[in-house]
């Protein structure tokens, strides 16, 4: 009797405890109805949760009209099937006043400002956003507008981004769904250790982007991006210093560039070709460069390729891509480039650098004329150790013979529609230290009057189809 009284209360207390770490945003005046500004009860629950050391914040299935919500250690905001948070217009004023950044500003003000955002946290640890609700961001701007000295002092109305988190670590974003995320739907920067796992994304700009973080993984994500970037790695100067973005894995995604809000309702209407549509990408900032990255296991659609840059003074090394499925590529399929914009303090000397890429098992169709698989270097400072293996590209074909030399990269934004047609529709190298290919083929699906391959300034190449 003694021992079923034991075993009955031990159980109690851990329900009891248990419950002490659920935090009902309906228990702190919210009303999910879509009309009351509800971010100032979620906040509450929020800092209620924080005093005892942190818990789940629960949203249940209802219609929560929000400004900015603040994360805070150990905090896991949960929205449950059929809730959904949907962003304050700007008339409401209802976000955060961006911070002051303090420093020359080498990146555009989305990567620069944070608190601005519908969900921010700044310097914490163990934070989550959960659960199978929705993230609505139809209140923010997709703009970049945030500016040094418009930022001191209240609210200046206006969010940027749907998930904002900056110098946090133990990072957990899994199974929700963020329809048109402003600027960036989820921005991590300067952040160790994260996940962001079964998450989908149909946006208005870029879908994710990993900035100066390490330790992070992708997985299981569907992102359809019309008219920016997918999938992201950056390593800009938000830090205020050059930061590595490094040991970064993206596994099991989808990549789509079809019409915005056509992916969620399952319509799936191409939307017309943008000067980039989805693609997963290295860059453009890259201050710090990336070091240890794998991408594996990813299917593209009605999107641009694989873009891997390093343009800012950073290094590009050890990268792995394997088992890639493409279909209706825009512009191109793969490309690689360094080169020398040099967004950063003038008085740095350092020259990008490339070396140790393998790409292995691609499949694409239906790839646009204009450019094949792009890698180039620098005069004098060549990418080093690059390998292409079991790769077949179809063409659309119909290019014609290019007459002129192809640009130089040099202090160029690094993107082959401002840079013409490649003089070779397959493939197109020029200072490269190190190229291997195996088992690279290409098609056409109409002739085109330009070769096949082409390299320039290419030593120690092995090639064998």
């Amino acid at each position: 009797m003694t021992r079923l009284l034991f075993v009955f209360l031990f159980c109690v207390c851990g329900l009891l405890g248990h419950a002490a770490n659920v935090y009902s945003v309906m228990d702190y005046g919210a009303k999910g109805d879509g009309k009351t500004l509800d971010s100032p009860a979620i906040n509450r629950a929020i800092e209620a949760a924080a005093a005892n050391g942190g818990g789940r914040i629960e949203l249940p299935a209802g219609c929560y009209l929000c400004g900015s919500i603040r994360l805070k250690d150990n905090i896991e905001l949960h929205l449950m099937a059929g809730a959904k948070i949907v962003a304050a217009p700007a008339s409401m004023k209802a976000y955060d006043a961006s911070e002051v950044f303090g420093g020359p500003e080498y990146q555009d003000g989305g990567h620069t400002y944070f608190h601005n955002s519908l969900i921010w946290a700044e310097g914490r640890h163990h934070v989550a956003i959960t659960g199978q609700g929705m993230i609505d961001g139809v209140g923010l701007t997709k703009k970049d507008t945030e500016k040094a000295g418009q930022v001191q002092g209240g609210s200046i109305g206006t969010g940027d981004k749907a998930i904002a988190l900056k110098l946090c670590r133990n990072v957990t974003i899994r199974d929700v769904t963020i329809y048109r995320g402003g600027h960036f739907a989820i921005i991590v920067t300067g952040c160790d250790i994260g996940t962001i796992d079964n998450v989908t994304i149909d946006t208005n700009r870029d879908g994710i982007d990993i900035d100066c973080c390490k330790y992070f993984t992708v997985s299981n994500t569907k992102v359809n991006t019309p008219s920016d970037d997918a999938i992201v790695l950056k390593s800009s100067y938000a830090l205020k210093r050059p930061v590595l973005c490094e040991h970064i894995t993206i596994t099991n995604c989808i990549v789509t560039g079809y019409k915005l809000g056509t992916f969620l309702d399952g319509s799936y209407v191409p939307e017309k070709v943008n000067w980039v549509c989805g693609r997963i990408k290295l860059g453009t900032e890259s201050n710090g460069g990336y070091r240890n990255i794998t991408i594996s296991n990813c299917t593209c659609m009605w999107s641009s390729g694989l873009a891997f840059e390093e343009v800012d003074q950073g290094m590009m090394e050890n990268i792995t891509v394997s088992n890639i499925s493409m279909s209706h590529v825009h512009h191109y399929p793969i490309y690689i480039t360094t080169g020398c914009r040099n967004r950063g303090p003038k008085e740095s000397t350092t020259v990008s650098t490339a070396r140790d890429i393998y790409i292995n098992n691609v499949v694409a169709d239906d790839c646009d004329s204009l450019a094949g698989i792009i890698v180039t270097g620098m005069p004098g400072t060549p990418i080093r150790n690059v390998s292409l293996c079991n790769i077949r590209i179809q063409y659309r074909g119909g290019g014609q013979k290019v007459s002129k030399p192809y640009r130089e990269q040099g202090t160029n934004y690094p993107e082959p529609r401002w840079a013409g047609p490649t003089p070779a529709y397959g493939l197109y190298a020029r200072h490269v230290d190190g190229l291997t290919l195996r088992n690279v083929r290409f098609e056409l699906m109409r002739p085109d009057e330009r070769p096949d391959m082409i390299l320039e300034d290419v030593t120690n190449h092995d090639i064998q189809q």
